[in-house]
């Protein structure tokens, strides 16, 4: 057992031990624990006197540990841990990969980063160079992504960095809020530096270094000293398989102000200009799956309620750039779909749609498609 923040004691797993000082008393050690009620998020070095030693077990089953840390948490406790982000799901790891995966990226290497005005503390490992391992803190520039050890090195950046927002193109402006299209070919460092920053907060997000392949779609608040980040998504700039979304993130001091849910409604926006229908990159997360199908619903079901007449799901899918597959899964869900004479149809009572619309929850801040000035990567000169 271990005293949280919480001041309570909570079951852990102690992954790692490091020492503290020169000394090879156990005092003098830190040990890196798991809290097997919660995500590995909350992982961390934690002290000797943190640690309830009369309550240590040898040799636990981790399956078993699983099984009953699944139990002890209520789904509202689990989607209360989980629901501040969307990530990709590690469906397509097989099992010897995931215990590489885990094994690899089972202690976080950086326990802190600063970010503007924010001091952030991070949530998983991130494959920074070598050098930058074990840094107690990080202090990146707010503006470039650059990042440095030392507090003095970045102030002294900061008088010399020129930029004021991302690099690359604004497309969009609604009061405080802009959104910077940043190619990752012409900003490679730009994209690389996002991808280190932004696995620091997804557990199982794959690290993409070649990032010549992707556009990054920069969310920002603007104010008089500059445009500061508070998330963003990343497309490829040629999908087979119509994704228009490869990974999201909004950051924590952000999260739970509908960022996320603008980041979704935003790629589709972007899927309509180019004239397509999209959807995000599979394998989705629980959480990830949850995040859409409530967008999904949302705009689904509130044109379900307008609209009077007869609609197929291609009219669905070309009104809203939603991929038919998931138009036809999100209404099977809401047991909204039925089979008639070899073919789907919608059944849509205006009572039950209200009922689905409440419990889809608020759709979050709206895009202003009047504020959208963006011209779709293929034909872009």
């Amino acid at each position: 057992m271990c005293r949280w923040r919480d001041q309570k004691l909570h079951p852990v797993k102690v992954i790692e031990r490091r020492k503290s000082s020169t000394s090879s008393s156990p005092a003098d050690y830190e040990y890196y624990v798991h809290y097997t009620e919660f995500n590995r998020r909350l992982d961390e070095w934690v002290k000797l006197e943190q640690l309830d030693l009369e309550t240590v077990e040898t040799d636990v089953d981790e399956k078993v540990e699983d099984k009953a840390t699944s139990l002890k948490m209520t789904r509202h406790q689990k989607r209360k841990i989980d629901e501040t982000h969307v990530e990709q799901g590690h469906e397509e790891l097989d099992a010897a990969s995931l215990r590489e995966h885990e094994e690899f990226t089972k202690v976080k290497n950086i326990a802190k980063i600063e970010l503007g005005r924010y001091e952030i503390d991070t949530w998983y490992f991130s494959p920074f160079p070598p050098e930058y391992n074990d840094s107690p803190k990080l202090f990146f520039c707010e503006f470039c992504l650059n990042f440095m050890k030392r507090k003095e090195q970045l102030q002294r950046h900061m008088k010399k960095c020129d930029l004021k927002h991302p690099p690359g193109d604004e497309i969009y402006r609604s009061g405080t809020l802009s959104m910077f299209e940043v190619d990752g070919k012409k900003n490679k460092v730009y994209g690389q530096n996002l991808c280190y920053l932004a696995k620091l907060f997804l557990d199982h997000k794959t690290l993409y270094y070649d990032v010549d392949l992707f556009l990054f779609y920069v969310l920002c608040e603007c104010d008089d000293r500059g445009c500061h980040m508070v998330g963003y998504f990343s497309k490829e700039k040629h999908s087979e398989e119509s994704y228009n979304l490869a990974c999201i993130l909004t950051l924590p001091p952000y999260q739970r102000k509908g960022y996320g849910k603008f980041l979704i409604a935003f790629s589709y926006e972007l899927s309509k200009k180019e004239g397509k229908v999209g959807t995000p990159e599979r394998p989705l997360s629980d959480l990830g799956l949850l995040s859409y199908r409530g967008y999904w619903t949302r705009v689904l079901l509130e044109i379900l309620k307008k609209h009077k007449s007869n609609i197929s799901i291609k009219e669905l899918s070309d009104m809203t750039a939603i991929k038919a597959d998931d138009i036809l899964s999100t209404l099977q869900s809401l047991d909204l779909i039925q089979y008639r004479k070899g073919q789907h149809v919608i059944c849509a009572d205006p009572k039950v749609l209200d009922r689905h619309l409440k419990a889809a929850g608020r759709g979050g801040l709206e895009v202003d498609v009047s504020k959208l000035i963006w011209t779709p990567y293929k034909e872009q000169g």
